[in-house]
């Protein structure tokens, strides 16, 4: 399994158990890296962390729960702990308790915990490990956004704010950091197909096939694309390469909008069985 260009390092990736962070999880563990997969859902976490070291690689999986400080401070520990340095952090969690919507109807409770975890989780995780990252003699910090931080949705505003502040943050981290060898990156990804989504695409097809026709590569994404961008990000290949935003959407945010809303309305009353939600 082990290619050996991230031989020795050590990964944290938050969220690591299944979709875009299990994905990286594995992508990095066959480099040669030594993962710490941290994420809420144990069971998935356990058996990602499994699935790698089957593979011949070195993972292993902690319970958290990234809207609390004292777990983010315990997953750098682990990790110095189980492995002795860090040099890596993949920060992927986002997660809500309450709908999205729009200014007026969202609840103070939801936009709180939609900012603890989506941004106040990467402040804290970033305060716990840089200071090792720099004492491993350098590293990397990718944070994931959304194309949701570059084009915005109604009715979204809690998930809109946090990953377009994820953008912000990636850039202000990254001239804070690069004279001690730290490059921070973010990624934002377009529509991509996890687990989860696998199942929603099989119970609608149709409404998948609608996904598609939006992108110019005729295709939505699987977590493999984010977790190859990933694997580039934080190798020497991309040694000169900080403060950016990567986004690997197949292409979604070059078009014009009103030229790709005709091509849905035209797309739609070409296929009337689609089963809009």
């Amino acid at each position: 399994m082990n290619t050996g260009s991230l031989d020795t390092k050590v990964v944290i990736v938050t969220g690591g158990a299944m979709g875009i962070g299990g994905s990286t999880a594995r992508r990095l563990a066959g480099e040669g890296a030594r993962v710490l997969i941290a994420d809420y859902i144990e069971d998935a976490a356990q058996a990602n962390a499994e699935r790698i070291r089957t593979a011949g690689g070195e993972a292993e999986a902690l319970l958290i729960d990234v809207s609390k400080a004292e777990d983010i401070e315990k997953m750098v520990g682990h990790a110095l702990d189980r492995f002795g340095a860090l040099h890596i952090l993949v920060n992927n969690v986002w997660g809500s308790k309450e709908p999205d919507g729009s200014a007026e109807d969202l609840t103070e409770s939801g936009w709180d915990y939609a900012m603890e975890v989506g941004l106040k989780s990467i402040f804290r995780a970033a305060k716990h490990a840089v200071p090792h990252i720099r004492a491993s003699g350098g590293g990397s910090i990718v944070n994931i956004a959304s194309v949701h931080g570059l084009l915005m949705a109604p009715g979204k505003l809690a998930y809109e704010t946090v990953k377009s502040a994820v953008i912000g943050m990636t850039k202000q981290m990254a001239c804070d950091f690069g004279p001690d060898g730290i490059r921070v990156n973010a990624i934002c990804p377009g529509h991509i197909v996890t687990e989860r989504g696998q199942a929603r695409r099989e119970i609608n097809p149709g409404l998948h096939d609608l996904f598609v026709a939006q992108y110019p590569v005729r295709r939505t994404g699987v977590p493999d694309d984010i977790a190859n961008a990933i694997r580039f990000l934080v190798s020497e290949e991309a040694s000169f390469i900080t403060g950016h935003t990567l986004v690997v959407d197949g292409g979604l945010t070059i078009q014009l909008q009103e030229n790709l809303g005709v091509a849905q309305a035209k797309y739609l009353r070409d296929h009337p069985d689609i089963d809009l939600p």
